[in-house]
């Protein structure tokens, strides 16, 4: 590599200490590579980016804290009019990152890792669509287990009624045959 870096540098009739001073950074560079583990520079580059996402997905969550809120009624002392602004900062924080995210793996990341953006994307797609199957299968069964416990409820208020009722007819007849009872003795003097 460093071998065709320097016939381009050569090629270049009468190069101005900028491209002097860029050609040295740039073998530097190439050095510094060359003497890296491979393992530990995509290791590295992985870490780098990894937080970069973390950061996006930090930033990403506010952002659906925000919406979230939009839904709710708002009793605290921000304006909407702050609430709104800081949305829109949140948006364009996150618009900014995978702009920079992009950016850096497809013109900053070693030629090694090839299309990275690319690859990244295809992952991103795919993840997101099991996450999004995983979502409705939990969303599914928590439907299912609300329903159960909505007809156990119905099943438990329809049994206490039922017992009331029962309960309420027997202390009813029981006082009607006491006062039926006590009515005939009275009337016929065995009292």
């Amino acid at each position: 590599m460093l071998d065709d870096l320097k016939s381009q540098f050569h090629k270049i009739a009468d190069p101005t200490p900028a491209q002097k001073i860029q050609y040295n950074a740039e073998v530097q560079r190439v050095q510094e590579i060359a003497k890296a583990d491979p393992a530990d520079v995509f290791t590295e580059i992985g870490n780098q980016l990894g937080a970069l996402l973390d950061a996006q997905d930090q930033l990403g969550q506010a952002l659906l804290a925000e919406e979230l809120a939009i839904n709710t009624v708002y009793k605290g002392s921000e304006s909407i009019g702050r609430r709104a602004l800081r949305k829109i900062i949140i948006e364009a924080r996150v618009d900014s990152m995978m702009a920079e995210l992009r950016e850096t793996m497809v013109y900053q990341a070693p030629k090694e890792l090839g299309a990275l953006w690319s690859k990244y994307e295809k992952t991103v797609e795919v993840i997101n669509k099991k996450q999004q199957a995983a979502r409705i299968e939990e969303l599914r069964i928590a439907q299912v287990a609300a329903s159960k416990r909505r007809r156990m409820i119905r099943k438990f208020r329809e049994n206490v009624t039922w017992f009331g009722a029962v309960l309420f007819v027997t202390i009813w007849l029981i006082s009607v045959l006491i006062m039926i009872k006590t009515s005939k003795t009275a009337s016929l003097g065995y009292y």
